[in-house]
């Protein structure tokens, strides 16, 4: 186990600590819920140990597809060793349905399929409105990034939604949409963060329920279980590999 020191930050769904190596951090995942921006919070007793091996699923599947990740290994059921990233200042929405808030920007339905999946950059961590979208002359304004780590972010997000969306089919769920973050490590951009019910929209197949944070920002009632039934079908997935 290695020895945790300063808390480096804190978001909605999670820690991040330093370690004794200054190459490497702990993740470690809340039960706190936070929707709306702050203004509805709660506990969901479980989450962040569901979240924790959901991530560590996901993850390895990702790096056996060749998608470089911040991910090491799963040290307990709420903490993570991962690799310490410079973090970009913002974060990547994949959409392949209408969803959200695309719904109330654009007047689209929701559910509509999307012919090819929309990618949006929004600015993270923030004070101005929430989540302010972004293009990529706002990025190179702002030397967030340069044209090339822009260019390789939209690629490999557009990599992981044809990897999650596939695998996420097969275990009858249909990937909506998801955000990504994306750090610098060793000259390399690392897929960072989390990808989790809380940073993704999961609906099952046929019934098209919502599996994720939707259900406590709409107050459906059995987001513990929801999550928890995303995990299932997952391992579920790996027994009938074996």
């Amino acid at each position: 186990m290695p020895e945790i020191r300063e808390l480096i930050r804190e978001g909605k769904g999670k820690r991040v600590y330093a370690t004794e190596d200054p190459d490497l951090a702990v993740v470690y995942y809340k039960d706190e819920a936070i929707a709306y921006h702050g203004l509805k919070r709660g506990r969901i007793y479980g989450k962040g140990e569901l979240n924790n091996a959901i991530c560590e699923h996901l993850f390895t599947l990702l790096e056996k597809e060749q998608v470089e990740t911040h991910f090491i290994r799963k040290l307990d059921a709420r903490q993570s060793l991962v690799r310490r990233c410079d973090m970009m200042i913002f974060a990547v929405k994949i959409r392949n349905r209408v969803a959200g808030d695309l719904h109330t920007r654009t007047g689209l339905p929701v559910g509509m399929k999307l012919e090819q999946p929309v990618i949006e950059f929004v600015l993270k961590d923030t004070d101005l409105e929430a989540d302010p979208l972004v293009n990529h002359t706002h990025l190179l304004a702002m030397k967030a990034a340069t044209m090339e780590e822009i260019e390789e972010v939209r690629r490999i997000s557009k990599r992981i939604n044809d990897i999650l969306s596939a695998y996420m089919s097969e275990i009858h769920i249909e990937l909506i949409d998801f955000k990504v973050e994306f750090g610098r490590y060793k000259g390399r951009l690392l897929l960072a963060d989390e990808i989790s019910p809380d940073t993704a929209r999961f609906w099952d197949s046929s019934t098209h329920e919502p599996m994720d944070i939707d259900r406590f920002r709409r107050d459906l009632g059995d987001v513990r279980e929801a999550y928890q039934e995303v995990l299932h079908r997952m391992m579920g997935t790996d027994r009938n590999e074996e």
